[in-house]
């Protein structure tokens, strides 16, 4: 038989310690409680694309108050991401499972279900529906962005196309897609399905920039290798001819010559555009392969080239050029003098660029523009000579109501006080009319 014997001075000891202990705990069970629901209550962080420290929807250029010409609109990177399938992906298969054959959840997935994200994005095109194509070099395909939606398709290397080194993209008015490929030596046809057509070999070596005059059915590849235009008949693809001089090693700088170049554009009147990269320099043709003129010269600022890329033509004929290594989209008129630029250094800002090659325009004036390093669209909207116009009559006049406001307010102030009547003095009553008859006629 066991004995509980206690100690009454001992009990009353673990009894305090007891109720401290209690005491102490009951404050931090309180406050954790508290955290758990304000945690609960708390809206689920979103963990989509970066967001910026300001609205980017505000940046204008130029800067106010001149009136705006650009604005900026959005951004695309790649594909949505579903993190939710993500964070419920089931555990590794065991190696049990391993030796009896079975799969890895990694080789269970649907490779054409993964997201991608743009690396190298090139050229861009649009079509008639407004989606925006850009060819990534290093993912190997073709992105589809919905600008409204930010959906995004993909023509991809392997399933639905066999890509090397993709550079340029163009679409005719049948919407047909052309893809130039350097390393294959070729462009690629799609149907408006996507689906692979045909392809253009005849002539070429390294095409990059490709452009389509709807009007005259041309399509225009520019060979960098071989420092040419290759023109060719846009329904049968039969070369045509070629603009510049070939075999010459990017030495050439006469009129009408190439040094390497990158990026064609054509006009409404079938005039062609052509960044010549290594020259520092915008040619400009006929649709008949005429030289017309040249503007640009190599510098490192704005107006200024070094190593000019991509390159648009606008509905009210200014031409955009893509600098890649200033970083800077320009806007020249024919002449080749400056109107405006977009880019002031190198960065990730929406309005700053990295390895900027890439640029195109749509119906709508909306600006597309690719860049290497952050792999990612920018959209702007070009703001028309009509547009600007209109702004500028609307901003003159808020300016004159302003002034006339300011100088009725300054002749109130400076008008003369009437004077008060004496102290006890009653106002003197107003004149009676005159009784006099009117003047006879």
């Amino acid at each position: 038989m066991f004995r509980l014997s206690l100690n009454p001075t001992r009990a009353r000891q673990s009894a305090i310690l007891l109720l401290i202990a209690v005491a102490l705990t009951l404050p931090f069970a309180a406050r954790a409680d508290k955290k758990k629901k304000a945690e609960q209550a708390a809206p689920a962080v979103d963990t989509g694309p970066r967001k910026f420290p300001f609205d980017p929807k505000k940046l204008v250029w130029p800067s106010p108050p001149n009136v705006a010409r650009i604005k900026w609109l959005d951004y695309f990177a790649g594909s949505k991401i579903d993190y939710s399938a993500q964070a419920a992906a089931k555990p590794k298969a065991g190696w049990m499972d391993r030796l009896a054959g079975g799969q890895s959840e990694q080789e269970k997935e649907n490779a054409k279900a993964f997201p991608f994200q743009l690396i190298g994005p090139y050229g861009i095109a649009i079509d008639s529906k407004g989606l925006v194509y850009a060819a990534d070099q290093r993912v190997g395909a073709v992105f589809i962005f919905n600008p409204e939606t930010h959906e995004t398709e993909m023509i991809r290397n392997g399933y639905e196309a066999h890509f090397g080194w993709i550079n340029g993209l163009a679409i005719d008015d049948d919407d047909r897609l052309f893809v130039s490929d350097g390393k294959m030596r070729r462009v690629t046809i799609f149907s408006p399905k996507r689906e692979l057509e045909g392809q253009i070999t005849e002539g070429l070596v390294d095409p990059v920039g490709i452009a389509i005059d709807a009007t005259n059915r041309f399509l225009y590849v520019v060979d960098t290798q071989q420092d040419q235009v290759l023109v060719y008949d846009a329904d049968t693809q039969k070369l045509l001819r070629r603009i510049g001089t070939g075999g010459k090693n990017h030495f050439l700088t006469t009129p009408g010559d190439f040094g390497a170049p990158q990026g064609v554009a054509v006009d409404g009147d079938g005039n062609v555009y052509v960044t010549d990269t290594l020259n520092n320099r915008v040619e400009i043709f006929d649709a008949d392969g005429n030289f017309i003129s040249t503007f640009g010269k190599a510098g490192d600022g704005p107006g200024y080239f070094a190593r000019p890329k991509g390159i648009a033509v606008d509905s009210d004929g200014h031409i955009w050029v893509a600098d890649e290594m200033q970083d800077r989209l320009q806007v020249f008129n024919r002449e080749g003098r400056l109107l405006t630029y977009i880019g002031q250094g190198h960065g990730e800002l929406p309005g700053q660029f990295k390895a900027l090659v890439g640029v195109a325009i749509d119906k709508q004036n909306r600006v597309y523009t690719s860049e290497q390093y952050p792999g990612r669209l920018q959209m702007f909207k070009y703001v028309s000579d009509t547009e600007a116009a209109a702004d500028k009559a609307k901003h003159d006049e808020e300016l004159q109501k302003a002034a006339q406001h300011r100088q009725k307010n300054a002749a109130a102030q400076t008008a003369p006080a009437k004077p008060e009547p004496a102290a006890g003095q009653t106002p003197a009553a107003p004149a009676a009319p005159s009784q006099s008859s009117p003047p006879k006629p």
